[in-house]
C-alpha cells in the first residue's frame, strides 16, 4: 500500500511508502461486501488470529476460540480481517524492515508512530479489499484504542465499534509500566542503539520488559488462584518461573525496536487530541458501541470504561 508518489503521511508529518501489510482473512466476503469485521490485535499480537498453518504448530491463532463457524465471530456469517500493525514485526513494515531509500533497516530512524497512523493503514487495507463499510471493528487493549480511533477518524467506515478492556488514553500507571520496560531494553548492552540485527540483540532487556508487562495482564485474583505461594525445587516460586518462561518465549518472536515504538505509541495516545473534549471527539463517530471491561484489570481499570460510556452518552 501507499506506493510512491502517494506515500503514507504520518501524523508527525513524515512520509513513508510503499508499506507492506501482513493480514489474514477468515470466512467469505458476501456479494454486497457488507459482512466484514476487522479485528485489531493487542500490543504484541499479530495477524494470525485463528487457526493453524500446519499440524506442527504448537498453538493456534491468539483468538482461535472466538473466530470460526458458530463462534462469537461466526465465519459462516462474517468475513473476518486481522492485520499486523504498522511498526510491528510480524510481516508489516516496521523498524526492522528495509528502508527502500537507503537499502538499510529503519531501526530507530523509523517515523514517530501514532495510533492514527496504524488505523490509516488498516483503513486503506479495507479499501484495497473493496470494502466500503465494516459491519464491525473489534479489539482489546491497544486493539481497543485502534477501534476508538477508527470510529472517530473514519466514521463512514465503521457501523459497530466493540471496545474490550481499553480506554481513550493510557493511565499514569500504564505509562509507568511501559517506561520501565523500555528502560530495560535501552540498558541492555546488546541494544546497540537499535542497530542489533546482526547480533543476538537485547535479549535480556526485552525479556524483562515482557515480564513486567505480563504482570499487568494478570489480575491479583488470577495470580493467587494459579500460583499462590507454591514453590518448586525449593528454589523459586512458580510465578517466578512462569514469568521467566513468558520472557524467554517473547524474545523468540518479537523485535525490541517494535516494542519501543508500540509502547510509546500507546503512551502518547489521547483520543481527544485535536478536539474540544472527549465527548466532542466521540461525537464524530456514527457507529453503535459496545464497551466491556474487567473489574480486575490493572492496565485499563473499569473506571476508564465507565468514563468512556459517560462521554458517549453525553
Amino acid at each position: 500500500l501507499f506506493q510512491p508518489p502517494n506515500p503514507l503521511r504520518f501524523a508527525s508529518g513524515q512520509e513513508l511508502g510503499p508499506i507492506t501489510v501482513a493480514y489474514e482473512t477468515y470466512g467469505a466476503l458476501n456479494a454486497e461486501a457488507s459482512n466484514a469485521v476487522f479485528v485489531c490485535h493487542a500490543l504484541t499480537g499479530d495477524a494470525h488470529a485463528a487457526g493453524i498453518y500446519s499440524c506442527d504448530d504448537r498453538k493456534p491463532g491468539w483468538w482461535d476460540g472466538f473466530i470460526g463457524p458458530e463462534m462469537g465471530l461466526d465465519t459462516n456469517k462474517y468475513f473476518i480481517i486481522c492485520a499486523n500493525v504498522l511498526g510491528g514485526c510480524q510481516g508489516t513494515t516496521g523498524p526492522g524492515s528495509i528502508n527502500p531509500s537507503t537499502g538499510k533497516r529503519h531501526c530507530l530512524n523509523f517515523p514517530f508512530l501514532t495510533i492514527r497512523d496504524v488505523v490509516a493503514v488498516h483503513a486503506e487495507l479495507v479499501r484495497h479489499l473493496g470494502i466500503r463499510h465494516l459491519l464491525g471493528v473489534i479489539g482489546g487493549s491497544l486493539g481497543g484504542m485502534q477501534v476508538l480511533e477508527w470510529a472517530v477518524r473514519f466514521p463512514e467506515q465503521v457501523k459497530a465499534a466493540i471496545v474490550l478492556a481499553s480506554a481513550p488514553k493510557l493511565s499514569a500507571q500504564g505509562i509507568a509500566f511501559n517506561a520501565v520496560g523500555r528502560r530495560a531494553i535501552y540498558a541492555d548492552p546488546g541494544f546497540l542503539n537499535g542497530e542489533y540485527y546482526d547480533s543476538e540483540g537485547p535479549r535480556y532487556g526485552l525479556a524483562l520488559a515482557r515480564m513486567v508487562a505480563h504482570i499487568t495482564y494478570l489480575s491479583e485474583d488470577s495470580i493467587e488462584l494459579k500460583f499462590a505461594f507454591s514453590m518448586q525445587k525449593e528454589t523459586e516460586f512458580q510465578i517466578e518461573s512462569y514469568l521467566h518462561y513468558q520472557g524467554k518465549r517473547f524474545v523468540q518472536r518479537f523485535d525490541a525496536n517494535s516494542y519501543l515504538y508500540l509502547t510509546r505509541m500507546m503512551d502518547y495516545y489521547n483520543l481527544s487530541d485535536g478536539f474540544a473534549s472527549l465527548a466532542d471527539a466521540l461525537n464524530q463517530a456514527q457507529s453503535r458501541f459496545l464497551v466491556a471491561s474487567y473489574d480486575t484489570d490493572w492496565l485499563f481499570p473499569t473506571s476508564q470504561s465507565r468514563e468512556l460510556v459517560s462521554e458517549l452518552l453525553r
